[in-house]
């Protein structure tokens, strides 16, 4: 049973907060209707030095559902992306990076391609139910995220990465996928705002939640405000406040996470600025010569595709 072969696994610890994946290979898929049953016995040791046993049956009902839209209304697409992040860490254990990618592809292709509407041979034909809209996004950053794309951290790091990813939470574990961005301005905040370099603006202060780190970046207007000591003069009050309340809305989230993230202030174009670039959707690029000099947002230096083509790819694949 299982890729080990056996039924029978070992934690050194377990919390409330533990959160572990079970997957299920379909072996009979004629059947329809009756139950399914799984068994889970955990034995442990209580703090209090006892040895403990907990039996938990689980009864799921076999779906009757013949239509391809009846499934579409099941579907969950936070889940389902992180459950398809760790069994794609793991194969990234042993396996090359681009076979990864292309059997996370695949099976993005293949899902698209099966539950999507659309009219053969026409990519601008193809619709997603909502249930399932997020989730072509969800693989997009996956591919860039640190669980897969290992270079500039230490095998240690990889190792700490996947391991949280594993134990973590399905909300908590699609913040480290897709990172989460706050916005900052004179109007207020924190107001979500896409995770795209059309979000770096001159006048804003970003906030950006890896789970691993929380960075505040100051836009390029706002770090020539605060040289200039705008923040300490009575008439700017509002400006010093502004300063403020992202640094404080950061340090909450800091200190109520465990393991705590690291705390990274920016300015725009600084060194650690680079924290931010590296995860936005680079809708705008180095190559794209007609951004320079107009339009809104931060040019990104990558040779990455945006999600806008990567979407483009596979809507073209999915309706052949």
């Amino acid at each position: 049973m299982g890729v080990g072969g056996t039924c029978e696994w070992i934690m050194p610890s377990v919390d409330d907060k533990t959160h572990l994946a079970f997957y299920f290979e379909v072996a009979n898929t004629q059947k329809t209707g009756g139950f399914r049953f799984v068994q889970f016995t955990t034995r442990y040791q209580h703090c209090s030095g006892s040895t403990r046993l907990r039996v938990t049956t689980l009864c799921h009902p076999i779906s009757t559902a013949t239509r391809a839209d009846d499934f579409v209304q099941c579907f969950d697409q936070e889940t389902a992306a992180v459950l398809m992040a760790r069994l794609a860490s793991f194969k990234a254990e042993d396996g090359h990076l681009f076979d990864v990618l292309r059997w996370l592809d695949g099976h993005l292709i293949k899902l698209v391609a099966k539950f999507a509407k659309y009219e053969r041979d026409n990519p601008s034909s193809l619709t997603l139910a909502p249930q399932l809209s997020l989730f072509p996004q969800f693989i997009f950053h996956l591919r860039r995220s640190q669980f897969l794309q290992v270079f500039n951290s230490s095998p240690d790091e990889t190792c700490f990465f996947r391991l949280w990813l594993d134990r973590e939470s399905p909300t908590n574990a699609l913040v480290m996928i897709q990172p989460a961005l706050y916005s900052y301005d004179s109007s207020g905040g924190p107001r979500p705002c896409l995770l795209d370099s059309t979000s770096v603006t001159p006048d804003c202060i970003l906030v950006l939640d890896t789970y691993f780190e929380v960075v505040v970046h100051y836009g390029e207007s706002i770090v020539a405000w605060r040289e200039a000591g705008y923040q300490n003069q009575p008439n700017y009050e509002y400006f010093k406040r502004l300063l403020e309340q992202p640094v404080e809305e950061a340090m909450k989230i800091v200190k109520a996470r465990y393991p705590q993230p690291r705390f990274v202030e920016c300015d725009h174009h600084g060194s650690q600025a680079r924290l931010l670039y590296n995860v936005i959707n680079p809708s705008k690029t180095h190559q794209d010569g007609d951004n320079y000099g107009g339009g809104g947002g931060e040019i990104v230096y990558t040779d990455d595709a945006s999600l806008q083509t990567f979407l483009d790819h596979l809507k073209k694949l999915a309706v052949q």
